[in-house]
């Protein structure tokens, strides 16, 4: 196996193997653009690495030490030459993006012996020891694990007592006595010397970069992301160039269109005199990249040129990394940029006018659940106005409008999240170590920092509001408190967040929904032409139906009308029903449920006018019907006039020990026929009224629960029945189908035989799922996280449907319905049905539409077509 690749070996088609960095470095060798010499060690070495001891093998450092003579002449730079020193920079690189959750470490090559010649051949002392002194402490944090506020401190003393406010105004004596004390701090608190060799230094971030795949927030932020621990990280070495020469240096960040809003322009960062991670870590506030077009016009001409070209070549939005070197521009890194939700759509529309993408290419250029940011509130324009402004200086780094108490530690909006506080996480910049934080917060707020921060970049990806840069804020974190202009605010202060115009306010403000524009509806339009897998609703209340309609449902998937009994006199006959000995009493309160429930289901038929809707009949455990407390079992005694005692008896005797697996769905019907009997007549009178207003709906009646092919046919034979007699009496014809509900194993492996009985089966997915495993939904959240965090589970199976068991249940069950009708209509109705990676498996096994809640729709909609697409590729 071949452990090292120079970048002139490789390409984008070897992403796996050189991780997301090394790949484009290479492609970008490839095409003739000024990219720093360098190699890199593939994600499969990481990988051996961890699992064998975590240890650098020997042919594998031997590789290394070939391709650090290979770049030695490539460059022609030494490791050890007094005339043009070589140093390098040791990076992780992953197959896919985790911006920030490794690490990193410049100026590798740097020691005692060559620092003072690299001076001399650069002819800037300062500079030297600057590079030396940024090497001591890059190094010391990632290899020996030695905390950075012990750097900091010395850094910042000497700031103070020079009275500096910038790093650039650190003289070479300053540098070399804060280098003497660092070098202390190795001893003090490592137990041992900075490394002199060259080759150690090396082999050493090698480790430590391969090691830090496993690290805490790498893995935390895999886990928020989906990306799976098994893939390893790829350590990029190349050549350094230098941004922080001199004043004719400098580096930046960039985006080849404006990653918030789309708008066709360069969009990004720079800082003159400065390396590479004084920008991305909000150490210092950067410069707008429009701006190097006054100070350097022919690199920011420069820029352009390699950008169009950039975009043109990877046809998607490109990231780029740059350093300029004594007026000479280098390319270090690109990628396919992180975006919001509103520019995702924005620039996949400019791509197809542009000829860059077809409209199959750009819709898989959108990220399904990034669609949510479209979703996100904005603030009710008339309360926004009476609000008091914190600031209106910060820079709108994520977009959204949201509220929350103020914290200022990632540790304390942990610990108020899960209290089911909103919080918004104030810090002067965050770091790595805050993902946790981040994830739960409804904001993030820093005054140092710009649009390419690690605050940005990261709430960015997680669909979080963020507003960066406000450096009129005076953050005290240990102090809990920050002061602005008009005043201060303390822990646990309510403050409104506008990512998108960088102003804070004191307290809440209204939100309101944000408007779907025209690049939406563009884009949505595609959809709907490339999907074969509809989109329906799970709803039955009209505010969700209209939603759903809203969104571009197709029909509703699953009218649960167990909800429809928790309205007081809905709730008290049902009782009456389930709870009297007489059968007239039942009888009565059968008539009673009638007409709510016809009342109900004409105000969905009125709203779904036409289109089909799936009900599901009654699907609860009784125990969920019955009074618990004491204070309700006396109100249910007094509503059916009887004693207390009596009532109490008759709720011990339905008492069950696990009624999730006990007397509910169809069992319940087998018990008492009559109440899905009531419940088919209540649909059809309800229909029969809206068709004779000329609205020809769809009534499709589905029983839950199924285990045998006896409780189906028996079930669809007297629901038939009733039905029939009631269009007789009623003299019309009315559309409808009976089908039944899969989410039992049993029912799945015999689905055949249901599949007789049936006009369309739908699956339930969150039920199948629990008798699958045997897990209990209520129950599994207390070790189903500990299962991911340790791998054994890969994703919790109730947010993204279990490929491997579920999944194969499917597969059996469609397979045997198929054989017995080969044009059976297919649904899904558990939440399922909304998440992306759910869908793409639903498209491959032939179903013929999902359905989820209102706000998922869009999503499941951009899920369906990109399956779609995928497979016909």
């Amino acid at each position: 196996m071949q452990h090292v690749y120079d970048f002139n070996e490789g390409s984008l088609e070897m992403k796996e193997l050189l991780g997301g960095k090394g790949s484009n470095l290479a492609e970008m060798t490839r095409l003739g653009l000024p990219v720093p010499k360098g190699f890199v060690i593939t994600t499969a070495t990481c990988i051996d690495y961890l699992e064998h001891g975590e240890e650098l093998d020997s042919m594998t450092q031997s590789e290394i030490n070939a391709a650090l003579i290979r770049l030695e002449e490539s460059s022609k730079k030494g490791f050890s030459d007094t005339e043009n020193i070589l140093l390098v920079s040791v990076r992780s690189g992953a197959t896919i993006s985790m911006p920030g959750m490794m690490d990193t470490i410049l100026n590798v090559g740097l020691n005692d012996a060559n620092v003072a010649c690299f001076a001399q051949i650069t002819q800037d002392e300062r500079f030297a020891y600057d590079c030396y002194r940024r090497l001591l402490q890059m190094y010391g944090n990632v290899v020996y694990g030695i905390d950075m506020k012990h750097f900091d401190n010395i850094l910042n003393q000497v700031k103070r007592n020079k009275r500096y406010s910038q790093d650039f105004e650190l003289t070479a004596d300053d540098l070399k006595d804060m280098i003497s004390q660092y070098k202390e701090i190795y001893i003090n608190l490592a137990g041992k010397a900075f490394p002199q060799d060259v080759k150690a230094q090396i082999m050493g971030a090698v480790e430590a970069v391969f090691k830090s795949w496993n690290n805490d927030r790498a893995k935390i932020y895999r886990k928020l992301n989906n990306i799976p621990d098994s893939i390893g990280t790829a350590v990029t070495i190349q050549e350094m160039v230098f941004g922080n020469k001199n004043k004719e240096s400098g580096t930046g960040v960039l985006f080849t269109r404006n990653p918030s809003t789309g708008e066709d322009q360069l969009y990004g960062e720079f800082l003159l005199n400065a390396q590479g991670e004084d920008v991305v870590a909000g150490i210092r506030t950067p410069i707008s990249i429009n701006r190097l077009n006054e100070s350097m016009p022919e690199i920011y001409t420069e820029l352009l040129d390699m950008t169009n070209k950039l975009e043109q070549h990877y046809k998607d939005m490109q990231d780029v990394e740059f350093t300029i070197e004594d007026r000479k521009l280098h390319l270090l890194q690109t990628r396919n940029g992180k975006r919001g939700a509103k520019s995702a759509f924005k620039i996949a529309v400019d791509f197809v006018n542009e000829g860059i993408l077809t409209k199959e290419e750009a819709l898989l250029t959108i990220d399904p659940e990034s669609i949510n940011q479209l979703l996100h509130p904005t603030f009710d324009e008339k309360d926004l106005a009476q609000a008091e402004l914190v600031t209106d200086n910060g820079l709108p780094a994520s977009p959204g409008a949201t509220m929350g108490h103020v914290v200022f530690d990632a540790v304390t909006a942990k610990e108020w999240s899960a209290l089911g506080k909103p919080v918004i996480l104030v810090r002067h910049e965050t770091s790595p170590e805050d993902i946790e934080g981040m994830s739960v917060s409804e904001a993030i707020v820093t005054n140092h920092g710009g649009m390419t921060s690690h605050a940005a970049v990261v709430a960015r990806g997680m669909g979080k509001c963020c507003v960066a840069g406000c450096d009129v804020l005076e953050i005290n974190e240990e102090q809990k408190s920050l002061h602005y202009p008009g005043g201060s605010l303390v822990e646990g202060d309510i403050i409104s967040v506008d990512g998108d115009t960088g102003s804070l306010y004191v307290g809440a403000i209204q939100t309101r929904n944000s408007d779907l524009d025209e690049n939406y509806h563009t884009v949505m339009s595609w959809v709907n032409d490339i999907a074969t897998v509809k989109v329906r609703m799970n709803a039955e209340t009209p505010l969700d139906i209209q939603a759903g309609l809203d969104f571009g449902a197709t029909g509703i998937g699953l009218v649960r009308t167990e909800h429809m009994f928790f309205q007081p006199e809905p709730l008290r006959e049902l009782r009456r029903f389930i709870l009297s000995n007489s059968d007239k009493e039942r009888k009565d309160a059968i008539g009673s449920i009638l007409i709510h429930q016809q009342g109900d289901f004409r105000e969905i038929f009125e709203l779904i006018q036409d289109k089909p809707t799936v009900i599901r009949l009654l699907d609860m455990p009784l125990h969920e019907f019955l009074p618990n407390s004491k204070q309700d079992i006396e109100l249910v005694a007094s509503q059916q006039n009887v004693s207390v005692e009596d009532i109490s008896q008759r709720l011990t005797g339905l008492k069950e020990l696990n009624p999730m697996l006990g007397h509910r769905g169809c069992r319940l019907a087998m018990t008492y026929p009559g109440l899905y009997l009531m419940q088919a007549e209540a649909i059809m009178l309800a229909a029969i009224e809206l068709n004779s207003k000329g609205i020809a709906v769809k009534p499709e009646i589905m029983i839950p629960l199924v285990s045998t092919e006896r409780e189906t046919a028996y079930l669809r034979e007297i629901i038939q029945v009733r039905i029939e007699t009631i269009l007789e009496e009623h003299q019309v014809q009315v559309p409808y189908t009976i089908g039944a509900m899969i989410e039992t194993p049993r029912a799945s492996l015999i689905a055949d035989k249901i599949a007789q009985h049936s006009d369309f089966c739908s699956f339930g997915t969150n039920d199948l799922t629990q008798m699958a495993f045997g897990y209990s939904r209520d129950d599994a959240g207390k070790f189903l996280n500990q299962y991911v965090n340790e791998g054994v589970l890969t994703y919790d199976p109730f947010q993204r449907v279990d490929e491997e068991g579920v999944g194969a249940l499917l597969k059996i069950a469609i397979e045997n319905i198929k054989k017995v009708n080969s044009t059976m209509k297919l649904g899904i109705c558990g939440e399922h049905g909304g998440n992306p990676k759910s869908v793409e498996l639903f498209a491959s096994l032939g179903f013929s539409y999902v359905s989820c809640s209102p706000y998922r729709i869009p999503i499941a909609r951009m899920a369906a077509a990109q399956s779609a697409i995928k497979l016909n590729q």
